[in-house]
């Protein structure tokens, strides 16, 4: 069950914690994106490679240093709040009501997403994801094993633990969960144009707090990213060499 009270966050605090990691990852993909494409590997690699060496170590590491403080050894142990049980049927419930309502914004926003890119953000380049047939199916396959190992499994159950499990709870405020999604939006600086698009997104997340079960939010995050994942697997599965 979660232990209460939590001790809030200053704003300062908040900011940091939420934006840090971030900045280190985005930096992290521009900086090795070129090298990456000059491999002859797509620049996906270099965000994989982002979640490998900077947001796991970071994140994970930040929360395990917390449990030291709390007990005396690295532990997540009195670090993670919204651990509480709920019967099987609704996770089946849930996760499919908010999947469906992400899904929907994501969809319906992408106007929006494509509008920002064009006037704002021209400037910054997109994520390759390896389908333009520019590469070969060998590279293709390291590439998605890697980006389901790290992007679809790896970076979002820690990402949970760290955003919805720890930060979340201890943002001062009745906004905290609007702030916190804005703040996530903002975290992935890689896409910046989908700022709106994934604040909102972010609040149909609302029910893993109401719930206060840290588990819904996994299991959905993990929904979102495979949706790529899967992608690249049917154009490998196509492809003849």
């Amino acid at each position: 069950m979660d232990q209460t009270p939590l001790e809030k966050h200053s704003t300062l605090c908040t900011l940091t914690l939420h934006l840090l990691p971030g900045i280190l990852i985005g930096g992290f993909f521009f900086i090795f994106r070129q090298p990456v494409i000059n491999l002859g590997y797509p620049s996906s690699m270099a965000l994989i490679l982002g979640v490998a060496f900077i947001l796991i170590p970071f994140e994970l590491g930040y929360l395990l240093y917390q449990g030291r403080k709390k007990t005396g050894r690295y532990t997540l142990a009195g670090v993670i709040s919204y651990r509480n049980p709920i019967p099987w049927w609704e996770y089946l419930v849930w996760v499919s009501i908010v999947f469906i309502m992400i899904s929907a914004i994501f969809t319906f926003m992408q106007p929006v997403d494509a509008t920002l890119k064009d006037f704002l953000f021209f400037w910054i380049p997109d994520l390759d994801l390896g389908l333009s047939g520019n590469y070969s199916k060998s590279t293709l396959i390291v590439t998605f094993v890697l980006f389901f190992i790290f992007i679809n499994v790896l970076g979002p159950l820690v990402e949970e633990l760290y955003f919805r499990g720890y930060l979340l709870p201890r943002i001062k405020g009745r906004y905290a969960i609007l702030l916190h999604s804005f703040l996530f939006a903002v975290y992935h600086t890689f896409s910046p144009w989908m700022i709106i698009t994934r604040t909102i997104g972010l609040l149909p997340l609302i029910i893993s707090v109401k719930k206060k079960n840290i588990y819904i939010g996994m299991i959905l995050h993990l929904m979102v990213n495979s949706i790529d994942v899967i992608v690249g697997v049917m154009y490998i599965l196509q492809m003849t060499s």
